[in-house]
């Protein structure tokens, strides 16, 4: 199994980064994918999630309206939109499977990718 994040980078506060998600060694489209994120010295906290089918999505209250989840089953990938972004952004960014419905309890994902560094400058 192996999930590979990718995207992050340095960026001016009001700007934009897409993130992606590249999934494999599992059955990808039997899974809800999400995007959690780590700032220093904080706990990992929930940021959007999208069911197996594309068809609901979920965000936290933090990004909703800013950040967009998608995902492609058949290219096996899943991104995170990310625009307006503000310093309070900043953190390393998660991918992860759920098997089942797409939640936002970290500890019901399964597998986790190893993260993307996103650095919003002010």
């Amino acid at each position: 199994v192996q999930l590979q994040a990718s995207g992050g980078g340095l960026v001016q506060a009001g700007g934009s980064l897409r993130l992606a998600c590249e999934a494999s060694g599992f059955a990808f489209g039997d899974y809800g994918m999400g995007w959690f994120r780590q700032a220093s010295g904080k706990e990992r906290e929930f940021v959007a999630t999208v069911t197996w089918s594309g068809s609901s999505k979920y965000y936290a209250d933090s990004v909703n309206g800013r950040f967009t989840i998608s995902r492609d089953n058949a290219l096996r990938m899943v991104w995170l939109q990310m625009r307006n972004l503000e310093p309070e952004d900043t953190a390393t960014y998660y991918c992860a499977a759920e098997k089942g419905p797409a939640t936002r309890y970290k500890d019901n994902y399964a597998y986790w990718g190893q993260g993307t560094l996103v650095t919003v400058s002010s």
